[in-house]
């Protein structure tokens, strides 16, 4: 024991030496490094934890290295307007676009590093927990120069290795260098409400909060996957770690990498676990839940800038911000009556003391953002309510630059209407499958489209598995896009979901669809348009619902706490009709509801989208004649047997081909802000 003290006492000796060392001079390191800092005057005043930003560097040899850099920082400058910050020695770069939120001096600036300067840190998100760690980290002997929460992930990978990210409670993505072992290690939130993407190509790794940047980068070769589009037809994203960039991949939710030597190693360190295993009664899960939501939502508002919240009429976000005691919500809506939230939001936002600021979003605007919207997306996701949530955070980043937003709610605590499907029409499920699925292709191939019960019948006559890909997905079936794309494609979304039904054997069918809609469709639409929305805006969304200890809540609680069909979220409505009115807590969950479906009847957006439907790049890819016969049978409204709404196929496709004619049309993409000069 005493043996053990006295390295750990030495050890303390020395960071501290290394400390003062640092404060007689600035050590910089040998061969060829380079530190540059651009700041922007800021208010100093207060402040004394960290900020948002977007990062981008690369690990291999190139000329003008840190022209490269800077290069590639640009295409980000939404991410972080405030300031910027580069390293660059003769084997790595890394460069980082600062948003400032909390910690508005210079000292949170990043690149960050250790006590004698060997490890470099570019980092995005927040570590809530970071004081905690803090503590273990002073008390084994580290010497801190900020209060940074950034300054905790450098010295806690110094102490703990890559065991670190476990003990993580927040939203990160994030990558540290090691300039003596030429090592470099990155890791992406247990949720992935923070992005990350790499490319190893031509002896070059590339990685970043945006694939944009890698553009800039001479090393990257920048090559269309038509692979991944069969799967974007079916779920309106691109639904595994692959992306439409061939070579580039996101770092999935929960995992990490080490790149040495040009050989990377992927790590998952997060599973979660839906156990169902709680013996509390409701009344008791009922108060858990609304201490650990008040918990998520107090660490969540730390801030040196005023926090606002984002507001709908539903549960999620006005539980937040009843919780949340903001002074400024926003809603946006549209002139439609029944797609607009925006007077029951006022209602709601009125009724707790709140001023709700309001806008209204005109077709116009919407259709005219569209091609500017998928340069800040990186890709495809043709989920509409990604347009309305850009207009929501440019009118938020107007007041504030951080707001609270209820993403994740549906997915830990069952909140999705579909997920009722299972446990309504049980006497049918009783019938045995062979029967059903007989019926069901009956169905399919024998009964017009329109045919009341035909949906019914083909959906229950097959199994979860094979009929959940996630929620609001299933845009074309297989059969569809095969027969769509000019190339056809193979089947493909067993290939996707199939693994991960497997993790979840065993599971009642609910849980099985809520751990498919968290690999999925949380991961690739919900937050991936969370984030590049409101960073397009330069504005920081966080999402406490998606806490690591609001999920080990969520991961215990039985079916009967989650849904009692029809109702949804049984125990978090019980938890918020606590404290709002119950009209709210109550109601039904509507979505971000966008008339799309209206416009394309409307000849100035069916024109709109003929004319793209006729272009060159669609007939690169698809059989042209069917995606206008589509467009007209939806503009004309009725077949013979049924009213015909294609809008939602009609805007995957077209969304794809806005963003295909923004990034491989015309060369390089231009950031808007650079077009419009």
């Amino acid at each position: 024991m005493k043996s053990f003290v006295k390295r750990n006492e030495d050890k303390g000796i020395k960071r501290k030496k290394l400390f003062l060392d640092r404060k007689k001079a600035i050590i910089r390191n040998e061969l060829y490094v380079k530190i540059i800092r651009t700041t922007s005057k800021q208010d100093t005043t207060k402040g004394d934890k960290d900020y948002m930003c977007g990062f981008a560097g690369f690990v291999g040899e190139v000329e003008n290295r840190e022209e490269v850099l800077e290069n590639m920082m640009n295409t980000i400058i939404h991410r972080g307007p405030d300031s910027e910050g580069k390293y660059v020695d003769e084997d790595a770069a890394l460069g980082f676009r600062r948003l400032s939120i909390i910690d508005l001096s210079e000292v949170g600036d990043q690149p960050l590093y250790n006590e004698d300067r060997s490890k470099v840190l570019v980092f995005n998100g927040e570590i809530y927990n970071y004081q905690e760690l803090r503590k273990e980290l002073v008390e084994a002997g580290h010497v801190f120069v900020s209060n940074t929460d950034s300054e905790t992930l450098i010295h806690g990978y110094e102490e703990w290795g890559e065991s670190l990210v476990e003990r993580l409670r927040g939203m990160y993505a994030f990558v540290i260098w090691d300039t003596k072992t030429k090592k470099l290690f990155g890791a992406r939130d247990i949720f992935g409400i923070k992005p990350m993407y790499y490319a190893q190509m031509n002896g070059t790794l590339m990685f970043g909060s945006e694939i944009k940047s890698f553009m800039e980068h001479p090393k990257f070769d920048k090559i269309f996957n038509e692979d991944a589009l069969g799967n974007y037809l079916s779920f309106q994203f691109v639904p595994t770690n692959e992306t439409f960039f061939k070579g580039v991949f996101c770092l999935q939710p929960g995992h990490y990498f080490t790149y040495e030597n040009e050989k990377m190693e992927i790590t998952r360190y997060f599973e979660p676990n839906f156990t169902g295993d709680t013996t509390k009664s409701f009344e008791e899960i009922v108060d858990d839940i609304e201490a650990v939501m008040k918990e998520s939502v107090e660490m969540h508002k730390i801030s040196d800038v005023e926090v606002a919240s984002y507001l709908s009429s539903g549960v999620d976000s006005s539980y937040l911000t009843y919780l949340g005691q903001v002074d400024r919500t926003f809603t946006v809506g549209f002139d439609e009556g029944k797609y607009s939230e925006i007077q029951d939001a006022k209602e709601f936002a009125a009724s707790i003391n709140m001023q709700n600021d309001a806008k209204v979003i005109s077709p116009e605007e919407y259709w005219d953002k569209l091609s500017d919207i998928q340069y800040y997306m990186d890709e495809p996701v043709a989920d509409p309510a990604a347009i309305a949530l850009y207009f929501l955070s440019e009118e938020a980043s107007k007041k504030v630059k951080v707001v609270l937003s209820g993403e994740g709610s549906d997915e830990l605590f069952g909140g999705y209407n579909i997920y009722c499907e299972p446990l309504e029409h049980t006497s049918f499920n009783k019938i045995p499958m062979p029967i059903r699925r007989a019926l069901g292709k009956f169905a399919e191939y024998c009964l017009p489209r329109g045919t009341k019960g035909r949906g019914f019948l083909m959906r229950h006559g097959k199994t979860l598995e094979e009929r959940y890909f996630a929620n609001a997905t299933n845009i074309f079936t297989e059969r569809e896009a095969n027969k769509i794309l000019k190339k056809g494609c193979e089947p493909q979304i067993q290939k996707v979901t199939k693994p991960l039904y497997e993790r979840v054997q065993g599971k009642d069918p609910v849980t099985k669809m809520q751990y498919v809609d968290m690999h999925l469709w949380l991961v690739h639409d919900i937050l991936m348009k969370g984030d590049k929305m409101g960073m397009a805006n330069s504005l920081e969304v966080r999402v406490p619902f998606l806490d690591k200890k609001v999920l080990e809540l969520a991961e215990t609680l039985p079916l009967d706490y989650k849904v009692r069909a029809p109702k949804t979220k049984v125990a978090l409505r019980g938890a918020a009709e606590k404290v709002i009115r119950s009209k709210t807590a109550e109601k039904k969950k509507l979505g971000f509801p966008i008339p799309t479906r209206v416009w394309l009847k409307e000849d100035k957006y069916y024109n709109r989208v003929k004319e793209m439907f006729q272009s060159e790049a669609a007939n690169k890819f698809f059989n042209t004649e069917l995606l206008i016969k589509m467009l007209d049978d939806h503009k004309n409204g009725k077949n013979k047997n049924e009213k015909t709404d294609n809008s939602r196929k009609i805007w995957t496709v077209y969304i794809f081909l806005v963003w295909y004619d923004r990034y491989f049309e015309h060369g390089k993409p231009v950031h808007p802000e650079m077009a419009a000069r």
